[in-house]
């Protein structure tokens, strides 16, 4: 018998924990509005629906807690976290300055393959916008935003954007419950992919402003 001892087996396979598979699901269930805000997350009828012990469950839930998804009230246990009209808006604030910036150095410092990366989930998720599935797309639209930051290739801009970003996740998901406004969404995205390929980083930025003010136009009503 011969043993194949020299091939290209590709990337090595990624195994995800129970841990990971966890928090990604309770995390989804907090985004689609499945656990609203406000809403307790009891463990046993969590636990039970989702066939785990309440051990991994209150490891997940202090995961989501340092992500500013959950609270964890005493006397109340684990919350899902409601923000003020207020939160949304200030944060959404921040967000323009900090993409700002971002696109003006992703434009002058990214590379052809970092730039590359961009596109490639800009045609995934335009498959999911094309099939409807808005959880999908929300998740590419997301991973799209967090991409643009890391190409600035700075690490206090990402760690401040990614803290903010999450705790917007329900918020910028609701945004899209609309098909006129998940489209025009949609249309600012092809517009910053555009202009990313370009390095027009005035182009972009502009863009990226625009975006920004648009998603809390989104979302106003719905907070």
């Amino acid at each position: 018998m011969t043993i194949a001892t020299d091939f290209d087996a590709g990337p090595p396979m990624q195994r995800r924990s129970l841990h990971d598979d966890l928090v990604e699901r309770l995390r989804d269930m907090i985004i689609a509005g499945t656990l609203p805000p406000g809403t307790r997350v009891h463990e046993g009828q969590i636990g039970a629906a989702l066939g785990v012990s309440r051990t991994p469950l209150r490891e997940a839930l202090k995961f989501l807690a340092s992500e500013g998804l959950i609270e964890l009230q005493p006397g109340r246990g684990a919350v899902v976290r409601r923000l003020t009209s207020r939160d949304v808006e200030g944060m959404l604030d921040v967000l323009v300055a900090l993409e700002d910036l971002a696109a003006r150095l992703a434009c002058r410092g990214a590379s052809d393959a970092g730039i590359a990366r961009i596109r490639a989930l800009h045609d995934a998720m335009m498959g999911f916008y094309t099939a409807r599935d808005r959880l999908e797309y929300y998740k590419l639209n997301q991973a799209i935003h967090s991409g643009l930051v890391a190409l600035a290739d700075n690490a206090c801009l990402a760690e401040t954007h990614a803290g903010i970003q999450m705790r917007l996740k329900r918020i910028r998901f609701i945004g899209n419950e609309e098909q006129s406004k998940w489209d025009s969404a949609v249309t600012e995205h092809a517009e910053m992919i555009v202009a990313l390929e370009a390095r027009d980083e005035h182009r972009l930025a502009a863009i990226v402003r625009l975006h920004l003010h648009r998603t809390w136009e989104r979302v106003r009503d719905s907070v």
